[in-house]
């Protein structure tokens, strides 16, 4: 059923009775606001440990990782490891925000400069930052799951195999060496990245799916409070350790089996001969553009100064016992992170190795992976993946539900609505909470991938963060420069970018708007491992037909062995230069702009 078995389904439905009770049992201790929204204040070191990590990994954290690793090389551990830099000043920062002894991060605003209004805004900005983070992880365990339960080609519709051969046509043009393309195929590459198909088809819709997690986390959530969530965490979290671990020598095991020629070859010995060098490049190689050095320094400045005004930050520290917890926990349980986003990126580096060219959507290789080495191995072991990432996904979401809860509630809906009960303040927040994740299940729909949403909560928080350091460490920061920072970043950053083009319709359609880049061809020269020599010998044959055809006059290139030195040529596929997304052609037949306006590219 759903390209699952029994066991598998009966693990997924016992692990939601486990959760599910966990909230039944943790929603008959809560009394008060602060026992909703901050768990009464009590959880020690291992709770708080558990807590950190869980915040920080929900279902985005390994298929996240997964998915840049396996379109990045060794690279794409960066989508993760960005905020390794700004791991110390958590050190620093937690005892603080136990300290500061407010509700919610909006309060900070409040007190430091005696403005109930900069409170709202913040709470406004952070619920909707907040739905960035969340949507992240519906995006990973949709298309994770959506891989695990993919269909046969015997049960595609006429509209799925038209789409599957597409896909399987551009993946044969990417693979080949850009040398050998004529003119006309390059032209078939470029219209094939502007429909983009996918080669793979489930029997689970990925929307219906976003929509029923989403309420099954709001019925969970509506229960169990803080408290609900950080017991579940230390559940999760353990089991997303264990699976980070299983799944790497099952795919060591399947290199081993395929590609060894003797029984002393091990599996990182084969990755290291079969892949080419450039996918072992820490700054990625000129084919795997999307974390540079200085793409990952400027994301790293920009967490750096962003991560600790995000409000589910303070939440967790605050909920600790004493400060000693706080401290302690937060930064373990983050160093715990970073050790499992390594072991992520192994898996993602030996998925290039067993599935590149099966897969065209990179954000499905964990669900892929999941099905292909679980699968064969029964006792439930790919239920209890769905599970786990799906159970990871529901924690995190009720804590940042919990946190944003909080917020409207104690920063909006309270001054505005006073003298009620405790009890109507809990359940008013439950309800803001069950919009938030209907949000962010909207949010989720409207990016066609996980990197995308990534670099939206990278750069949402920078909204706040200058008032926030200068108001903690300058003793003449004032209410008016506060509202001077906020505002002319938010208009810079997401104003004008969303008004200019919804005012000016025409832009989007306008010839000078929609120019792309045009990289040069960029030559690199490797050490020749197995897989180079293969292709140079399959460039050379090609090149060899064509030229005897008379379709190329094409130079035939030298042979080369391993552990000779090779130059090869790249050319970086066009982008846009205003819009975040590649245009689309329209009803009309016409080329027209996506996703947001950059106006100080514009400028420049």
């Amino acid at each position: 059923m759903f390209g699952l078995g029994i066991i598998d389904l009966l693990v997924i439905v016992f692990y939601f009775i486990l959760v599910i009770g966990i909230g039944i049992w943790a929603s008959r201790r809560i009394k008060n606001q602060e026992d909703y929204l901050l768990g009464g204040r009590k959880f020690g070191k291992l709770i708080q440990t558990f807590a950190s990590f869980g915040q920080a990994t929900s279902a985005d954290g390994p298929v996240g990782v997964a998915t840049t690793t396996f379109h990045n090389g060794a690279a794409g551990i960066w989508s993760s490891l960005l905020m390794v830099f700004s791991t110390p000043l958590y050190w620093i920062t937690s005892p603080w925000q136990r300290r500061m002894r407010v509700l919610t991060m909006g309060d900070f605003y409040e007190e430091r400069y005696g403005s109930k209004n900069m409170a709202a805004t913040y709470a406004l900005v952070a619920s909707i930052g907040m739905m960035g983070l969340v949507s992240l992880g519906y995006s990973a365990m949709s298309k994770t799951i959506v891989a695990i339960t993919p269909k046969a080609e015997s049960e595609f519709t006429d509209v799925e195999r038209s789409e599957y051969n597409l896909s399987i046509e551009l993946s044969e043009l990417e693979n080949k060496d850009a040398v050998t393309l004529t003119e006309a195929e390059n032209e078939r590459l470029k219209e094939l990245r502007t429909i983009n198909p996918t080669s793979l088809f489930s029997h689970i819709d990925e929307s219906t799916l976003i929509w029923l997690v989403c309420i099954v986390s709001i019925l969970y959530a509506v229960m169990g409070g803080l408290e609900a969530a950080f017991y579940t965490d230390l559940l999760q979290g353990s089991f997303i350790i264990l699976l980070s671990i299983m799944l790497i020598p099952f795919s060591w095991s399947k290199i081993t089996e395929i590609y060894a020629t003797n029984n002393n070859e091990s599996a990182l010995q084969i990755l290291h001969q079969k892949l080419p060098e450039s996918f072992f490049e820490i700054f990625g190689s000129p084919t795997i553009l999307d974390f540079t050095w200085y793409f990952i320094v400027a994301a790293a400045l920009v967490a750096g100064i962003t991560v600790v005004t995000q409000p589910n930050q303070l939440v967790t520290n605050a909920e600790a016992k004493d400060e000693s917890s706080a401290r302690f926990g937060f930064v373990t349980g983050v160093f715990i992170k970073r050790f499992c986003t390594i072991l992520w990126g192994v898996l993602g580096l030996s998925s290039i190795l067993l599935y590149s060219g099966k897969i065209q959507n990179s954000d499905l290789i964990w669900g892929y992976a999941t099905k292909d080495l679980l699968g064969p191995v029964g006792f439930g072991l790919v239920g209890l993946m769905v599970a786990s990432l799906m159970a990871a996904l529901m924690s995190t979401a009720t804590a940042l539900m919990l946190t944003v809860s909080g917020l409207i509630l104690h920063n909006i809906y309270r001054p505005l609505v006073e003298a009620k009960s405790e009890q109507h303040y809990v359940w008013a927040g439950r309800i803001f909470g069950a919009l938030f994740l209907i949000g962010s299940a909207i949010v989720a729909t409207q990016f066609t991938n996980i990197f995308e949403i990534l670099k939206f909560i990278w750069e949402f928080f920078v909204i706040f963060a200058a008032a926030f350091w200068l108001g903690l460490k300058w003793r003449k920061a004032n209410r008016q420069g506060a509202w001077a920072s906020i505002l002319i970043t938010f208009g810079l950053f997401y104003l004008f970018p969303v008004l200019i083009p919804n005012t000016f319709s025409d832009i989007k359609t306008n010839d000078w708007m929609l120019l792309r880049t045009e990289p040069e061809p960029v030559l690199r020269t490797y050490t020749a491992r197995d897989i180079d020599v293969q292709e140079r010998n399959d460039e050379i044959e090609k090149i060899t037909l064509r030229t005897k055809s008379g379709i190329t006059d094409l130079a035939i290139p030298k042979k080369i062995e391993v552990g000779d030195k090779f130059t090869k040529k790249f050319i970086q596929p066009s982008k846009t230069i205003f819009w975040s997304k590649q245009p689309v052609i329209n009803a009309e037949g016409n080329l027209e702009a996506r996703g947001y306006f950059f106006p100080e590219l514009m400028l420049l």
